[in-house]
């Protein structure tokens, strides 16, 4: 049960004119699971170079090339991946929103029944479905919405293609430099390797938190579960780096 202050917040947010403005404004695209998609994926790949190299027997100076090489071009690939979604996203809204346009003109009582039907799948019936479905359909814009926003199920405004692919690039380069920060630091000598084991550890139960912060989450639980992510990549990846300089060794 939410604490009193968490109570005043909420009966706060739900007076008739928070509600409108609200509703009249809706929030912006949430661009948080493009950094913590981005973060955590920047965290793995660039450990798991560094874990595989080490395994390997590389030296501090292939960990380097390797993990930069793969820091940049495995941060670009992922955010070039996330823009050309976003876009294809956006793209097909658009195009459902032009055919439902052009339904609306071309056959308007099939268009009216699909709307009457649309709004029956929210538990309204009778005369109060004819007034509500003659009230959406009297804005033909609302008409339209309520019509992509069923059909889709994606959302219908907000998401910035460039501004995606920018945020997941910017989250993986920041968060993935960590593992190699040790091996650029000369008083870290001989202590880089754990050394970017608990900075990455550390990272990644620090993403974990945060994620846990923004979505109500607990705390502990969301930690661990990034935490354990990343642990497991590290593993696997040194584990691969160590069985193949035995077999290369052999």
């Amino acid at each position: 049960m939410p604490h009193e202050r968490e109570l005043d917040r909420i009966r706060e947010a739900h007076r008739p004119g928070r509600i409108r403005v609200r509703l009249e404004r809706p929030p912006p695209y949430n661009y948080l699971g493009d950094s913590i998609l981005g973060a955590i994926d920047g965290l793995v790949t660039t450990f798991a170079v560094v874990a595989g190299a080490v395994g390997g027997g590389l030296g501090d100076a292939v960990i380097l090339v390797l993990g930069f090489a793969n820091l940049i071009a495995d941060g670009f690939s992922m955010a070039v991946s996330n823009y050309l979604s976003s876009k294809s996203e956006r793209d097909q809204v658009a195009h459902a929103r032009a055919q439902e346009a052009m339904h609306i003109e071309l056959a308007p009582e099939g268009q009216r029944e699909e709307l009457r039907q649309v709004v029956m799948r929210l538990g309204i019936r009778g005369e109060c479905l004819e007034r509500v479905t003659d009230a959406i359909a009297a804005d033909r814009q609302r008409w339209i919405e309520t019509i992509v926003g069923a059909q889709t199920n994606l959302p219908t405004r907000g998401v910035r293609p460039l501004r995606a692919g920018v945020t997941t690039f910017g989250s993986f380069v920041l968060l993935g430099t960590i593992p190699l920060l040790p091996f650029v630091l000369p008083w870290l000598e001989e202590w880089e390797v754990p050394m970017s084991a608990l900075l990455t550890l550390c990272a990644f139960f620090a993403v974990g938190v945060a994620k846990g912060m923004v979505l109500n989450r607990s705390l502990l639980l969301s930690g661990g579960e990034t935490l354990l992510t990343g642990g497991v990549a590290a593993v696997l990846a040194y584990a691969v780096g160590a069985w193949l300089r035995g077999v290369v060794g052999a």
